[in-house]
């Protein structure tokens, strides 16, 4: 087990400080994005069928070895305009790692056509801060690894950190569409995003040229099928990439009537050359519970250990007892 750490913090380590520019994995993320979602696209904040929605999201992989940690909030507003906010964090299990984003999203909703204004084109800006930091005293490097001894912490690792914690200003922006009308057996969704487009850097070596985190993008797309009065089916795929790294993603998701306050979900999704992941959720009066689980199918090991993922999620939508709104909003979920 002790192996499997150090490999992954020298694979987390080498992706954030290579000399050369080479990106191991796009940011920390949740294959449960939806409950997520602004983190995805900042103009998907207030796509929701209420007033306000906060959420909750935790995952573990790597045998408990990595924990991300997300809370979400937004508020939908009568201006046309839609806030929110949402946190992550991201740590290794001995606290030698930790990654931490928090942002601010505003997103205009004012832009709608259509014969009874049901289209929806969504502007967002989002900004907010990273911050990335190192317990230099808990890591351990390739060169204090002795043929015939292990490691030995004596052995000088040639390596100088000179900030080993680093905060930086971030910003974002993204555009979506969705189809709200009611009372149709299909409607589409989907949307454009670009992250880090203020380019932080990443200075953590003294010895290391001038690096800055590559603007992450990224692209969804979905429909919502309703098949029956019982049943709704939404398809949905997504691809990110960052730098050098990408991510392709295909699911599907059935929602399934159980009562006039319960619905029961299921579906699964398929992230290419690395994960399948099944989904299980209910949703009960509001609030909706998640399981995922990450299936590793991908030829990479590290150490002897598969990347399996296991996450749980929680949501709340609620609506104001002075709402105006009267209409029902079929809200993108994918």
């Amino acid at each position: 087990m002790k192996k499997i750490l150090l490999k992954i913090q020298f694979v987390l380590l080498a992706a954030i400080t290579c000399h050369s520019i080479s990106w191991a994995q796009v940011d920390p993320h949740f294959t449960q994005y939806y409950i997520h979602p602004m983190s995805i696209n900042p103009a998907l904040t207030g796509a929701i069928e209420g007033d306000y929605r906060v959420s909750a999201i935790w995952r573990s992989q790597y045998s408990n070895t990595l924990i991300t940690k997300g809370v979400s909030g937004e508020v939908v507003t009568n201006k046309n305009t839609n806030f929110g906010f949402n946190l992550l964090n991201e740590t290794s299990s001995d606290k030698s790692y930790n990654f931490t984003n928090g942002y601010l999203s505003m997103a205009y909703s004012g832009v709608r056509f259509g014969r009874d204004e049901d289209h929806f084109l969504v502007m967002a800006l989002q900004c907010g801060f990273i911050n990335r930091r190192f317990d230099v005293s808990k890591l351990q490097f390739g060169s204090q690894w002795v043929s015939g001894v292990g490691y030995d912490p004596n052995v000088n690792s040639g390596e100088q950190f000179t900030k080993p914690s680093i905060f930086n200003f971030d910003a974002g922006a993204g555009i979506a569409y969705y189809d709200a009308s009611p009372n149709k057996n299909l409607s589409f969704f989907g949307g454009v995003s670009a992250f880090h487009i203020t380019r932080p850097d990443y200075p953590f070596l003294s010895n290391s040229v001038q690096q800055r985190l590559p603007v992450r993008y990224s692209v969804h797309a979905g429909a919502r099928i309703t098949a029956s009065d019982l049943v709704t089916v939404v398809p949905s795929a997504i691809y990110m990439r960052e730098g050098t790294a990408q991510e392709k993603m295909l699911g599907v998701y059935v929602q399934m009537y159980v009562s006039e306050t319960t619905d029961m979900m299921f579906g699964a999704n398929w992230r290419f050359a690395d994960a399948a992941s099944p989904f299980v959720g209910v949703y009960y009066r509001g609030l909706t519970f998640g399981i995922s689980y990450d299936v590793d199918v991908s030829a990479r090991t590290i150490g002897v250990s598969k990347g399996n993922s296991l996450e749980v999620s929680i949501s709340f939508v609620g609506q104001r007892k002075t709402s105006t709104k009267t209409n029902n909003f079929f809200c993108p979920r994918f």
